[in-house]
């Protein structure tokens, strides 16, 4: 039996990306030594999935980030750079990368080295520890896609992309390094010449089939029956009720101006709205403000468990988080997409381009047009047979099942 080191940012959602929390769970069930490392943070949910965890001081992901300025003051041309500069750093700050780096080695030294690496997406330190381990990495949750042509990219994502190149350099100086796991070129990213697992369909990447490259497999997934009790608050609400979820995940949740919004939204198509806000805090008076705004009979939740509430739901309305976003695309749901961070523009495009849902912007909520984009895709029987046409295509990939069963022959 390998032994494997799982390795997430010390965020929930990084657990997800649509099966890689699952993909443990199925080689572990299969008698592989699996160890999922992160920070002090996720250590109560992992074990509680039935897994061995190990905390460690960093991992090279930063959390939270700092203040975000007020983009309204700042010049347009200098607030989209400095959006582009802050998600670079978020995966790409050089001295807490190679502390995890470091972090990472120290346990190597405590336990010994694993015979693979199996990682969250963005996790430079997974990159560049696999590298001086000399074992695979194995990447869960994005595809391997080919080189940009810096031609094709704006003119602050070249100045970026050159940024990005010399932070990598300089760590791979550092550890005495090639930089192997990373791509070349245009707007580098980590790259496993091993495995990418994604875990939704080649359609869903329709509009960048030809970046592709050929160690990415495609896994789909499918809705699962809960082995546990649904919660009292949901079996409270008659089943002849439609609902409709509105949530912003787990990370960026303060526009509470959305939830008002989307829920309205579903209230007047004729469902009842469940409003999840996540764990972070909210001041009295600001939550007092958000029931306020919210029709009457709306569920204002944390956290609601998709297994047993996207069965019961016509509808997620949502910020194109890959995990939220894999959900509805499981459990049939049509969905509009409201980006608000990283790569949820990108969810949201493809949701369009897979005619599932519509992708809204920000600006396009408070032009009322949520309460439109609602009607329409509820009118439109067309979305509903894609999405569940989607649904079963993703399920006959074989899901986390046949995701541990590739990183399993990875190794040969």
């Amino acid at each position: 039996m390998a032994r494997f080191w799982f390795v997430s940012a010390p965020l929930y959602s990084h657990t997800d990306w649509g099966g890689f929390l699952k993909t443990a769970q199925v080689l572990n069930a299969r008698g592989h030594e699996i160890l999922w490392l992160s920070e002090s943070p996720l250590e109560r949910a992992v074990m509680q999935s039935g897994l061995r965890f190990r905390a460690i001081r960093k991992t090279g992901w930063l959390w939270p980030p700092p203040p975000a300025p007020d983009l309204s003051e700042i010049p347009p041309q200098e607030a989209v750079s400095l959006r582009y500069r802050r998600a670079l750093d978020t995966w790409l700050s050089e001295e807490l990368v190679a502390d995890a780096v470091e972090a990472l080695l120290d346990l190597e030294d405590e336990i010994g080295a694993p015979d693979a690496i199996v990682s969250d997406p963005f996790l430079s330190a997974s990159a560049l520890a696999a590298e001086l381990f000399d074992i695979p990495l194995i990447i869960c949750g994005w595809p391997a896609q080919a080189t940009l042509d810096e031609q094709s990219l704006f003119p602050v994502q070249r100045d970026l992309s050159s940024d990005s190149q010399r932070r990598i350099q300089r760590l791979c100086n550092r550890f005495s390094l090639e930089g192997r796991n990373f791509s070349k070129g245009a707007a580098p990213s980590i790259i496993s010449e091993w495995l990418h697992v994604a875990y939704f369909t080649p359609e869903w990447y329709q509009a960048e089939l030809s970046t592709i490259l050929p160690q990415t497999q495609f896994v789909g997934g499918r809705a699962e029956t809960p082995a546990d009790a649904p919660p009292q608050w949901l079996l409270d609400i008659p089943p002849e009720m439609p609902l409709g979820l509105v949530t912003l995940g787990t990370s960026f949740t303060g526009d509470l101006g959305f939830y008002s919004w989307a829920a309205q939204a579903v209230a007047s198509a004729g469902m009842i709205p469940l409003v999840t806000i996540g764990w972070n805090p909210i001041t009295p008076e600001k939550k007092a403000e958000l029931k306020r705004a919210l029709p009457a009979g709306t569920r204002l939740l944390n956290w609601a468990p998709y297994d047993h509430v996207l069965p019961r739901c016509r509808i997620a309305i949502h910020h194109g988080g890959v995990g939220t976003t894999h959900s509805a695309v499981v459990h049939s749901l049509p969905q509009i997409v409201v980006p608000h961070a990283a790569d949820q523009r990108i969810q949201g495009r493809r949701a369009t381009e897979a005619k599932v849902g519509l992708h809204l912007t920000a600006h396009d909520v408070r032009q009322g047009q949520l309460r439109e984009g609602v009607r329409a895709i509820m009118e439109a029987g067309w979305v509903r047979e894609n999405a569940r046409r989607l649904a079963r295509e993703m399920a006959a990939l074989g899901g986390p099942e046949r995701a541990g069963e590739l990183v399993q022959n990875a190794l040969g």
